[in-house]
């Protein structure tokens, strides 16, 4: 790792990411979904401690690995509802609203309207925050290069 993870370095850091998961977990969305979110989040983002982290997660939540596995190609894989489905896209959408020419663009309408139709204003909130959060949490990650075979946030 190239420092301590400013997560432990700058004292409510965590706590304030932590908040935040929990604030998302509260939100009405199953738990197996937001896993598969944070995965799907992290793999994007290169997060090899968080996707190592989700896995683990998803699995305690009873999910399969064969679905674990299939999360990187989510879009031909049979394995999940139209509801995960939409919540996969929303959250990749998110993540990668730099990708997108226009900011009214970053995420399209058929995806909002995709998951509007499966999730209220509560689970789409969920959502967000969760999304949001494991953002901000994987940037932090690669940047400090957290090690996957032992994140600092397991010791603490």
């Amino acid at each position: 790792m190239r420092m301590t993870n400013p997560a432990f370095v700058l004292p409510d850091a965590m706590k304030g990411i932590q908040y935040l998961l929990k604030a998302a977990r509260q939100g009405g969305v199953p738990q197996r979904t937001l896993e598969l979110v944070g995965l799907r989040v992290s793999q994007i983002n290169g997060c090899a401690a968080c996707v190592q982290g989700h896995v683990r997660e998803a699995r305690k939540a009873g999910e399969s690995d064969e679905r674990l596995t299939a999360v990187a190609v989510w879009w031909e894989a049979p394995y999940f509802d139209a509801a995960e489905r939409a919540a996969l896209r929303l959250a990749e959408a998110v993540t990668r609203t730099a990708d997108r020419s226009a900011a009214a663009e970053a995420v399209p309408d058929e995806v909002w309207d995709e998951a509007a139709d499966h999730y209220d204003e509560k689970q789409l909130a969920a959502l967000l925050v969760m999304v949001g959060t494991l953002n901000l949490f994987n940037r932090i990650n690669v940047t400090v290069r957290e090690r996957a075979d032992a994140p600092s946030w397991e010791a603490a």
